[in-house]
């Protein structure tokens, strides 16, 4: 069969990703002052004004919302997969260095106080994505210090350490800057109280952050992944995962929650009332409106945006009283304690709750039928690009029997908008240079019913990148060309994954690969978060907000009414069987 794939273009891309893992093999700390060139040559189409002696500031706020507040802080990066290898290098306090976190990436990062950031990682892909973050982080900040070294300027700064600029100091820093203001007010919400605080410490150094590698080999991330395996099994007493059926997905650690316990729509006054106290005039106006029009489907998708809001502010006691209504109906959620950060969450089908479904999962949900299963969803954090196939194949090897695999995700998209959901049925994998066909069991019915702002776009065909920086127009422009709309992380590692749980060898390397014919159900929804040909945005310059609810939780209910529907099915199959095998009187 002939194929045509995106073969030009990435150069450059390849160029520094051999740079920086070269660099990397040494036991020494390195300089990611060393990388800035070959960043700067790849032209990203997340950094465009990399050159420029302006300041991004779209991949400044890219690159600040997926690093810890402590990157103003921190001296050298240190990049392991389990606690052992930061032991092992001599890190040996390792476990009481401060846990700390990034709103735009969830990664295990431990920061000692003195400099240095200790960064967990689940596969290569996690390097493919924190060493660009970490330059193109660096190289602004520098901008920032020489545009900052002007004395008006850097005396209202000094002055206000800490504190709120008048409107006529925000203006001279904006000026001094070449931002206008809404640049800088972006700026300002993505470092919060430490904005004063954070332009000063910039204005008075340059950054220069060291990296070092502790630990790569592929037999370390395998471990790495073995020891995450062993941490969900044995924090699940009550629960065999090895002997149960499994619907295997790959969401987030909310949406699978929220509509089957119904915890948002029993504490809607209480919701309410916090929109009314704590949010914008925006979203208390969009709650009217919703709840004047009697919309339950938005008004379902609104509740479930507040809630996380709400919990994070509420404290421990409003999320006491969500776990205890999840764990009634056998949802246990099994957070990662030691290794890499990917949570996961164990369903018992049979537990379930009908009367406390979200309304649009319930006519699947026949409950009579669902206390005789013994089949399990077993939903884990999205991980981030090879993680997958580390992930699922260890999932494969261990769980009783494997029903679905079904991936929801996030990616940018080339003939669509913000919000619309694609449905790919070729895959190309960057990774493995491998083109998957395959017969993706969803189809544009099935999400868009659930669907109220966007469109579906079924028959798409994807491409599974290296890491969000490591594109440029140039490499889009390729995809585009061969009809790949679709861009995202995930999709090609976890078919690798998929082709290895069924056929007897490992998966090949640029071939055309057939999936047609897998023994359990594959599917995959991917929401668009970003439209990269659109001149002048991509992920740093916007986020999703609450219109990324509304994808989320269509591609989700579409996940559950499928698995719903498999299960009954299969239990009815169980009940034909069992029906013939009885002798006739």
């Amino acid at each position: 069969m002939d194929r045509t794939v995106p073969k030009t273009g990435s150069e450059e891309i390849q160029l520094y990703m051999r740079t920086y893992y070269s660099l990397l093999r040494s036991s020494h700390l390195i300089q990611i002052e060393t990388l800035v060139e070959s960043h700067l040559a790849m032209e990203s189409s997340l950094h465009p004004l990399a050159r420029s002696t302006e300041p991004d500031t779209s991949a400044l706020t890219y690159a600040s919302l997926r690093l810890p507040d402590c990157m103003l802080d921190t001296e050298q990066v240190l990049i392991g997969q389990i606690e052992r290898s930061f032991v092992e290098a001599g890190f040996t306090d390792i476990k009481e260095w401060q846990r700390v976190s990034a709103p735009g990436r969830r990664r295990r990062m431990h920061f000692d106080s003195k400099g240095s950031l200790a960064v967990f990682i689940a596969s290569r892909s996690d390097i493919d994505d924190l060493v660009p973050t970490l330059t193109a982080y660096q190289i602004e900040w520098n901008k920032l210090h020489l545009l900052l070294q002007v004395d008006d300027a850097k005396a209202v700064l000094e002055a206000k350490r800490g504190e709120k600029l008048s409107e006529e100091e925000y203006a001279l820093i904006a000026e001094t800057l070449y931002l206008n203001n809404e640049e800088l007010r972006r700026l300002e919400v993505i470092w919060g109280d430490r904005f004063t605080e954070t332009l000063y410490q910039i204005s008075q150094r340059r950054k220069q952050i060291g990296l070092r590698m502790l630990a790569g080999s592929l037999a370390d991330y395998r471990r790495a992944t073995a020891y995450w395996w062993s941490e969900v099994d044995s924090q699940m007493d009550d629960i065999d995962l090895e002997n149960r059926p499994v619907y295997f997905v790959s969401s987030n650690t909310h949406c699978l929650a929220n509509l089957l316990t119904g915890f948002a729509q029993r504490e809607e006054h209480n919701l309410a009332e916090y929109i009314e106290q704590f949010s914008k005039g925006e979203l208390v106006a969009e709650y009217q409106a919703i709840r004047d029009s009697g919309d339950r489907k938005g008004l379902d998708n609104l509740l479930y945006y507040v809630l996380k809001k709400y919990l994070a502010d509420r404290g421990q006691k409003a999320r006491d009283s969500q776990l205890a209504d999840e764990r009634t109906i056998g949802i246990y959620r099994v957070p990662s304690r030691h290794g890499f950060d990917v949570e996961a969450q164990v369903i018992d089908l049979k537990r379930l709750r009908r009367d406390w479904m979200d309304k649009r999962i319930q006519d699947l949900a026949d409950v009579s039928r669902f206390a005789s299963s013994d089949a399990l969803i077993l939903n884990i954090d999205y991980p981030l690009g090879l993680a997958a196939y580390e992930l699922l194949n260890r999932v494969t090897e261990r769980v009783g029997s494997l029903r679905g695999v079904y991936i929801m995700g996030k990616s940018a998209t080339l003939n669509g908008r913000v919000g619309d959901v694609m449905i790919p049925s070729v895959i190309h994998d960057e990774h493995s240079q491998n083109t998957y066909l395959f017969e993706n069991c969803f189809s544009a019915m099935d999400v868009a019913p659930y669907l109220t702002y966007g469109m579906v776009l079924d028959n798409q065909k994807g491409i599974s990148v290296p890491g969000t920086f490591l594109q440029n127009p140039r490499y889009m422009e390729v995809f585009y060309r061969e009809g790949y709309t679709d861009i995202e992380m995930e999709a090609g590692p976890f078919l690798s994954s998929i082709y290895e749980a069924f056929r007897p060898k490992l998966h090949p390397f640029n071939e055309i690969v057939n999936l047609y014919g897998v023994p359990f159900d594959v599917g995959f929804l991917h929401y668009a978060s970003d439209t990269p040909m659109s001149k002048g945005k991509n992920l740093g310059s916007s986020n999703l907000s609450y219109a990324g609810v509304d994808p989320t939780y269509a591609t989700a209910i579409a996940i559950l009414r499928r698995i719903f529907g498999q299960e009954v099915r299969r239990l009815q199959q169980k009940a034909t069987v069992r029906a013939n095998l009885v002798p006739e009187v």
